[in-house]
């Protein structure tokens, strides 16, 4: 499974970014698939999930401003984030899930990430 991150970029507090995530390889065996982000001297924390049997989850910290997609005819994952903050600066990474469907393990396959920088 390959996983394609697209989308991050520079935006002013308040604004919007939607990223992208294109999967491709064995994709009929994906599980779940997911968003991390990791900001500079932290650990990666996991942002959103979504995985085949209709579970959605979104981080405390973004819930109401983040929302997690999938679009199956496309192969692609997306994370719509409204009302950034300067504190969502950070890589954004795309997971996916093979061996599970998430259950709160850790991924299989782990996208290169995109930078995604918050102004304030």
């Amino acid at each position: 499974v390959q996983l394609v991150e697209s989308g991050g970029g520079l935006v002013q507090a308040g604004g919007s970014l939607r990223l992208s995530c294109a999967a491709s390889g064995s994709i009929f065996g994906i599980n779940a698939m997911g968003w991390y982000h990791q900001a500079p001297g932290k650990e990666r924390e996991l942002v959103a999930v979504i995985n085949s049997g209709g579970f959605i989850y979104h981080a405390d910290s973004v819930k109401g401003r983040f929302t997690i997609s999938r679009d199956n005819t496309k192969n692609t994952l997306y994370l719509q984030m409204n009302s950034l903050k300067p504190e969502d600066t950070a890589v954004y990474y795309c997971a996916a899930w093979v061996e599970t469907d998430f259950g709160g393990g850790a991924p299989d396959y782990w996208g290169q990430g995109t930078q995604v920088t918050v102004s304030s």
